[in-house]
């Protein structure tokens, strides 16, 4: 299944790679080979509800860890030593792109003697330490349904390739039979996508996206229904249990890939590399906008640029009424959305709360048309607040921009 595939992403990132339905397949594979059950699991807060309920369907206590609150990736120095010593193992984000500090989590890891795996789903361009994010890790999953736009697809990279039979066969068992309806879904999902851009969001349109599993999502988290996780809970690890919200904005995550998919996915990583210059250009470009937050490092070909604006629901209304909808906002981080009875808390919750109150995702593919935009509705950028330690002058966590 996929050989082609994996052949081609073997020689983009110098692992095995083995092919999997989805990303968030992926990662519950891995979870479950690397990781014992009741076993504890640093996780980013400002993440997609998807990934905690993989993480708890692997029988794992998610532990959320403190953020760096300029790009949301993890801040190491924050996490207590206590808490290093209790975890079993690391997953990192890498949200919109922007790397995790992977060499730093690798070198805590091996001290620790826990494995590392890296969620990459939006980064399959970008790199860290001189190496592609994804190459740290015991193992580390990535999505085509992102950069390539298949809308289907990912892979499960291995450091360790004699683990592939293994690691197959936990993915076999996991498939379920292609289905024609699927199928049939997956090939007009690119018509209902044009069709929702061209004729607007009109009630119609959104119940084609629904029925395609594209679009399931009032808010921008599931509801959690405690009483029924809580009975998930008690049969992790286990899949089957979590599958009404693991299942969520896309139905055929666990489905085995039927010929045209394979064939259309094959087509488009074809162009990745175009893909990945046409990011990067738009992220430049985003950066330099009064909104952007350059990082210490070099630009990466970005999923989605995390624009800080002091407004985000105003911004996000302003694009709206010029047709850009607005995707991939994790409001409010995971321990304000799944209390302590599922996770334990970060140590240091606020930088995590300012990033995903004031982070706007803005696809680099529409970079001029968003920065027109927000520019002409007068959208102000948040103050960025001051690194824990670093002097109070600097301003406030809401700066003067209001929240």
């Amino acid at each position: 299944m996929g050989e082609a595939l994996e052949a081609r992403m073997r020689d983009r990132l110098g692992r095995e790679c083995l092919y999997v339905p989805s990303c968030r397949l992926g990662l519950y594979v891995a979870l479950r080979h690397w990781c014992r059950p009741g076993g504890r699991v640093l996780m980013s807060p400002v993440n997609d509800d998807v990934i905690f309920f993989v993480v708890l369907a692997a029988g794992l206590r998610p532990v959320q860890a403190p953020l760096d609150p300029r790009d949301g990736s993890i801040d190491e120095s924050a996490v207590p030593e206590a808490t290093w010593r209790s975890l079993d193992a690391v997953v990192t984000t890498n949200l919109y792109g922007t790397p995790d500090p992977a060499p730093g989590l690798r070198a805590r890891c091996d001290t620790l003697g826990i494995p590392l795996l890296e969620d990459a789903a939006h980064a399959i361009g970008s790199r860290v330490g001189g190496r592609p994010v994804g190459s740290y890790g015991e193992a580390s999953v990535f999505s085509l349904s992102k950069h390539t736009a298949a809308k289907t697809g990912g892979f499960l990279a291995i450091a360790d390739p004699r683990l592939r039979s293994e690691l197959r066969d936990a993915r076999d068992a996991l498939l379920t039979p292609s289905r024609l309806s699927a199928e049939l879904a997956y090939a007009l999902r690119p018509y209902a996508e044009a069709g929702v851009r061209g004729l607007r969001l009109v009630r119609a349109a959104r119940a084609v996206m629904r029925l395609l599993g594209m679009e399931e999502r009032e808010d921008i988290r599931m509801p959690l229904r405690p009483g029924e996780l809580r009975r998930a809970v008690a049969e992790a690890p286990s899949l089957p249990p979590f599958h009404s919200w693991v299942r969520v904005d896309m139905h055929d995550y666990r489905i085995a890939p039927g010929r045209a998919r394979l064939h259309r996915t094959a087509r488009l990583l074809d162009r990745l590399d175009d893909r990945l210059a046409a990011h990067l250009e738009g992220t430049r470009r985003l950066l330099a906008s009064p909104w952007g937050a350059p990082g210490p490092g070099p630009v990466q070909p970005l999923f989605r640029v995390p624009l800080l604006v002091a407004d985000r629901d105003a911004a996000v209304a302003a694009l709206a009424r010029h047709r850009i909808t607005t995707g991939y906002l994790y409001d409010p981080p995971l321990d304000d959305y799944a209390t302590g009875l599922f996770t334990d808390p970060s140590p240091a919750p606020e930088p995590a709360r300012w990033f995903a109150r004031h982070a706007l995702p803005a696809d680099p593919l529409r970079a001029d048309r968003i920065v027109a935009v927000l520019d002409a509705a007068g959208v102000r950028p948040a103050q960025t607040p001051p690194l824990p330690g670093a002097d109070a002058a600097g301003g406030g966590p809401e700066g003067g921009a209001g929240g």
